[in-house]
């Protein structure tokens, strides 16, 4: 499947500063309910939970877990702080979180606003803007998930390649620059810039997000889950919200096109 052209100034970006926040979240298996994860979400709350309904997710059994970008481009990012404090909810740092977190920076800010989606950050007060920094400079980087078909790993875009899922890992907890800022922003596998051979190591498979594309993908053990649900508002006529039960199934995909209404 080919993926939605975006355009992004890669060459002003910063090293992200993960500072100090867990690098990587460790969740045990879950034996009271369900595991979900869910593609990028940019502000398509009301969607998410039509899925959720759909589903008939259990908020006292079953979690959510999120490939992060939470934020930007759709009609209700300030909602990411009201699902952040759902304790079933887990989300990684994408790196439209990352423009939260590096919106101090003027050049940055003007990347966020004018080019990325941010211009609802505009209308955000200073006390409501310290809150959202402080919550998204706790998310990690990675997950990892136990289930009973094998560990599953989420990360925002990639894992760099020809290194096992355990050196990924070690390298993040250890404030890799190159490292975190591959996990971010990397598009590498999906575009063929990078050897599209399986994440070794004990890891059965990695659901990434942040590059859109017209379907999911799977590249040997590693998913993406990110069909473009917002672009529905630049009139994208197949975007869709996609969440994937990854326990106790496997892998069971479900999906909510977010086109407005005729």
């Amino acid at each position: 499947m080919s993926h939605i052209k975006l355009s992004e100034p890669y060459d002003s970006l910063p090293a992200p500063d993960i500072g100090t926040a867990d690098a990587v979240a460790r969740f045990p298996r879950n034996t009271r309910g369900r595991d979900f994860v869910v593609g990028d979400i940019h502000g398509m709350f009301d969607h998410l939970e039509s899925l959720l309904s759909a589903v008939t997710f259990d908020a006292e059994a079953d979690r959510l877990f999120s490939v992060g970008d939470l934020v930007d481009r759709g009609p209700a990012s300030a909602r990411a702080l009201e699902w952040m404090a759902y304790p079933w909810f887990h989300a990684v740092r994408g790196n439209h979180e990352q423009f939260v977190l590096d919106s101090n920076n003027a050049n940055q800010l003007d990347v966020w606003i004018n080019h990325n989606g941010g211009a609802w950050w505009l209308d955000v007060g200073d006390a409501e803007r310290e809150k959202f920094r402080r919550v998204f400079a706790d998310m990690p980087v990675a997950m990892e998930i136990a289930t009973d078909t094998g560990v599953v790993g989420i990360v925002h875009a990639d894992v760099p390649p020809f290194i096992t899922w355990e050196r990924f890992l070690e390298l993040l907890e250890n404030r890799d620059p190159k490292t975190i800022f591959y996990s971010i922003w990397s598009r590498n596998r999906l575009s063929d810039y990078s050897v599209s051979k399986a994440v070794a190591g004990n890891v059965d498979r990695i659901y990434c997000g942040h590059t859109p594309t017209r379907g999911t993908v799977r590249i040997e053990n590693v998913f993406y889950i990110d069909t473009g649900a917002v672009y529905a508002l630049d009139g994208y006529a197949e975007a869709r919200l996609t969440l994937v039960e990854i326990s106790p199934a496997r892998h069971r995909e479900f999906s909510v096109l977010t086109r407005p209404p005729a």
